[in-house]
């Protein structure tokens, strides 16, 4: 327990003998007064300042229009009119004669070509041009252009002033005078700059055109980074701090609204900007200097009573967060007291919620220990099924290709004999195809973003074909001739397969489908007589896992899962099923409402399709029967096929004779397919040769990691005859 203190003081009754002679508001009041001042004085100052760069332009816009004018004027001249270019070339000899400032005038005609130069006499050769960017831009819009500074053959600086002329007869030329910078620095020295100021007129290209500091040394340069900086934080004009190209800081002012796109810049130092506000604020920071040592001197005379006070109180709260002993020690100010007392109260909560805290540590480091271990587990899990999935999808895909190869074979052959045949063997091809797609986007299917082929097709043919392949049982059919959705074929099979099915597992010895079709909506509809449902079973029998009653026998199987699927099929084909039943032993009804599409255009039988270019296609692939079936296929379409069954073999056939087409499986046994790829790459040195990966990896991964392998196509097997077609369009 604390021991009883004497009479305390507020530290407030303390403090206010210093407060008392504080000068803080009056300084502070004082500073922003002058601070203020100086800003406007500033602003002012960078107003002026951005008004001479505007001046400026419009001078320099001025000058380079009188040079558009004279150069207009001289392209009216009756001997370009009529086509005499000797004639005219003393004309604008004459004229330039009575320009001090122009070096010579160039005519060009409409391909870039100089005709003749009034610095050299016609008919003589002329030199390259210094800066033909212009000439293009004018011959490209045929507006009068002014382009860079540039050093001609002879070291003389110089811009160009370009004017295209269309003569009477449809001529295009164009006029430049090549105009020495003098012109830009008397227009200089007639603005009356500030004090100091640096004031620069730039290109379009920010090059130095005049300035009024070392105008001979600066003339061509580059702006400094710090300018380029100012630019791009600015826009088309403003004010800020930029550093010359000697060196020396400065408020710069700029504007780039020259309709020529030049740039005229007024810097002047930053220190003659702020000495007068400097000088202010150091008159005033001198007072309030006096008067803060008077109140330093009475403050250290209160603070020495306070300094043993405030070290007690930093040794306890150093001991309470370290965890030792606290010491008490009295003073006079209350707020002291009441903050010892604090601490006190303090460290005794501390070590009961230390003891608390370390038990819950502990907890959580186990539970934390555990939820690692179960994540590693989990990850782990995750690859090995990723791993799985891969390889047993590469492996179903394998076998799958030279069977829908030779399929396609068989379409292109036309044998009427087995055209239904294969019209079945091409369902459940393509409806095994599907499965394996899906099997490897089991994720996707869980998560609920599986997708959907959907085209036009024949619901009725649909239905017809899912009945009669349903052989052990009894089912019975009410169908129209056609009934055109829009769906995907093998998705729509195995809705009625579910429905089928599960009529079969509860006792249905009569099954009936109709299907019907109003102004809008197909209706199909499954009916038995099996065991029906009550109402409770009715409200949750689309939901995954639930199923009628059964004995411990599980005669009728299942996990509940089909009428799930069904429901998530037929949303995503923008229907609606429903399931009603009279009561136990009554029977159940499934409806599914589709809506309807248009019929599609009648399609023209497919002939063996011609191959617009022969190719010379090398097939690799170690499965001989795809590699075989494949080849025969690229025969058809008309290309020149050789095959391989390893890397070594596909090698050896590329140096024997370099292919327009490689068609390379990934997984051979000697090397992969990327490896294979790059060393191809290199044996074709930079003829072009289209690479084409064929694999039965088909996740996004691996179409990922071929297109980075520089394939230039990548394919999911089995290929298809549109896969074949693709893979051997060359551009």
């Amino acid at each position: 327990m604390l021991p009883r203190s004497r009479r305390t003081w507020p530290l407030r009754h303390l403090l206010i003998m210093l407060t008392a002679i504080g000068l803080l508001p009056l300084a502070l009041l004082g500073a922003w007064s002058i601070h203020n001042a100086s800003e406007y004085q500033q602003r002012e100052q960078k107003r002026l300042m951005l008004d001479l760069a505007r001046a400026l332009s419009s001078a320099a816009d001025a000058e380079l229009d009188s040079a558009v004018a004279i150069l207009t004027g001289l392209g009216r001249a009756p001997e370009l009119q009529d086509g005499d270019l000797q004639a005219f070339h003393g004309v604008a000899g004459t004229l330039v004669k009575a320009q001090p400032e122009w070096m010579g005038v160039i005519l060009t005609d409409n391909t870039g070509k100089v005709l003749w130069r009034t610095m050299d006499p016609y008919g003589a050769r002329p030199p390259p041009l210094a800066d033909p960017v212009s000439l293009r831009e004018a011959l490209t819009t045929r507006q009068p252009v002014v382009g860079r500074i540039v050093r001609g053959l002879r070291g003389q600086p110089a811009f160009p002033v370009r004017v295209p002329v269309i003569t009477v007869s449809g001529k295009l030329y164009i006029l430049t005078a090549v105009i020495r910078p003098d012109r830009m620095v008397r227009l200089l020295d007639r603005q009356q700059a500030l004090g100091g100021a640096v004031t620069a007129i730039r290109d379009s290209s920010q090059s130095v055109v005049a300035r009024s500091r070392n105008q001979d040394g600066s003339v061509g340069a580059p702006p400094s980074a710090s300018l380029l900086t100012l630019m791009a934080a600015n826009g088309a004009e403003g004010v800020g701090t930029a550093r010359t190209t000697e060196g020396q800081d400065m408020v710069t002012a700029y504007t780039t609204l020259s309709h020529f796109n030049w740039l005229a810049v007024v810097g002047r130092p930053a220190e003659q900007l702020t000495a007068a506000a400097m000088q202010g604020l150091g008159m005033y920071g001198a007072g309030i200097a006096v008067s803060l040592l008077v109140a330093i001197a009475l403050a250290s005379l209160l603070s020495a009573r306070l300094v043993d006070t405030i070290r007690a109180l930093q040794q306890n709260a150093a001991a309470l967060g370290s965890g030792g002993a606290l010491t008490y020690s009295t003073s006079l100010i209350t707020e002291v007291e009441q903050i010892s007392a604090a601490l006190a109260l303090a460290d005794s909560q501390r070590n009961t919620r230390e003891h608390e805290r370390k038990l819950l540590l502990d907890s959580l480091n186990q539970a934390l220990t555990s939820h690692q271990a179960a994540l590693a587990d989990a990850r782990q899990a995750g690859r090995a099924k990723d791993d799985f999935l891969a390889v047993l999808g590469h492996e179903l895909r394998n076998p799958l290709s030279p069977i829908v190869t030779s399929l396609d074979l068989l379409d292109l052959r036309n044998d009427q004999a087995s055209r239904r045949e294969r019209g079945v063997m091409r369902r459940q091809v393509n409806h095994l195809r599907r499965l394996v797609d899906d099997l490897l986007d089991v994720s996707r299917i869980i998560s609920g973003k599986l997708q959907i082929d959907v085209h036009p097709l024949n619901l009725a043919d649909v239905v017809r074909h899912a009945v009669a392949a349903v052989a052990d049982q009894p089912v019975s059919s009410s169908l129209p001739q056609a009934v055109w959705v829009e769906g995907d074929d093998s998705r729509l099979t195995q809705v009625l397969n579910n429905l089928l099915s599960n009529a079969a597992r509860f006792g249905s010895t009569a099954t009936q489908v109709t299907l019907t079709a109003d102004a809008v909506h197909a209706r199909l509809v499954v009916s038995d007589d099996g065991i029906g449902m009550n109402t409770e079973l009715l409200t949750r029998v689309f939901e995954p896992f639930q199923q009628a009653p059964q004995s411990l026998a599980r005669r009728t199987g299942g996990l509940g899962l089909g009428l799930a699927i069904v429901r998530k099929i037929v949303e995503l084909h923008g229907g609606q099923v429903t399931a009603s039943s009279a009561g136990l032993g009554e029977g159940s009804c499934f409806e599914v409402v589709l809506p309807l599409a248009a019929a599609p255009q009648p399609a023209v039988p497919a002939g063996v399709p011609s191959a617009q270019v022969s190719l010379q296609v090398l097939l690799v692939d170690d499965n001989v029967d795809a590699a075989n079936a494949g080849a025969e296929l690229l025969r058809l379409m008309g290309h020149a096929v050789r095959t391989a069954h390893s890397g070594a073999a596909a090698l050896a056939a590329v140096r024997d004779c370099l292919p327009q087409v490689a068609i390379l499986d990934i997984g051979l046994p000697d090397m992969d397919g990327y490896a294979l790829a790059g060393a191809i790459r290199a044996e074709a040195g930079g003829t072009a040769v289209r690479l084409v990966a064929l694999t039965g990896y088909g996740q996004k991964d691996d179409v990922e990691r071929a297109y980075a392998a520089s394939f230039d196509l990548h394919l999911t097997k089995p290929a298809s005859l549109e896969d074949l077609q693709a893979a051997t369009t060359v551009s």
